[in-house]
């Protein structure tokens, strides 16, 4: 199976967790290629899955994955597209639900996508100059990252 992990990152982390899903995938003997959405501007035509991740901010999901999905329009009616968001970075079920919603919201622009997985994994803060003894939040949870792109692949290849 040939996979295309997509991610569009303002600070590193979507990129962080996009490798963490090639890593994954690759242990199941997966060709997997890793690209950044704004880079990502070649025919999809090879590609049995593509899995496309994205940061929300401020209740949008990273401008880079939209115009992914409009670039490629056409092609992603016809390959399994899986999609993830990097949401909160507070641990409470409101957080959470807020940042489902948002990119709930983002998909529903793009109803002519027909999406395999949705999820969102949590955030972290982005890096900033030190301010006294303030721990960085990190709610990424690497295990269910690695569950999901296994469940992705597993649905995949059921089809």
């Amino acid at each position: 199976m040939n996979v295309l992990v997509v991610f569009a990152s303002k600070h590193g982390s979507t990129q962080q967790v996009a490798n963490a899903i090639a890593t994954a995938l690759r242990r199941d003997d997966v060709t997997v290629q890793l690209r950044p959405a704004a880079h990502a501007r070649e025919p999809l035509r090879d590609w049995d899955l593509i899995i496309l991740g994205g940061a929300l901010y401020s209740g949008r999901w990273h401008r880079d994955a939209h115009r992914f999905l409009r670039r490629h329009r056409r092609e992603l009616e016809n390959v399994p597209v899986a999609v993830f968001g990097m949401g909160p970075r507070t641990d409470d079920e409101d957080a959470w639900r807020r940042s489902r919603a948002q990119l709930d919201r983002a998909l529903a622009k793009r109803a002519w996508l027909s999406q395999v997985a949705v999820t969102v994994f949590g955030g972290v803060d982005p890096p900033r100059r030190a301010r006294g003894d303030r721990v960085r939040r990190d709610l990424r949870d690497w295990d269910v990252i690695e569950r999901w792109a296994a469940s992705v692949l597993s649905t995949v290849a059921r089809r």
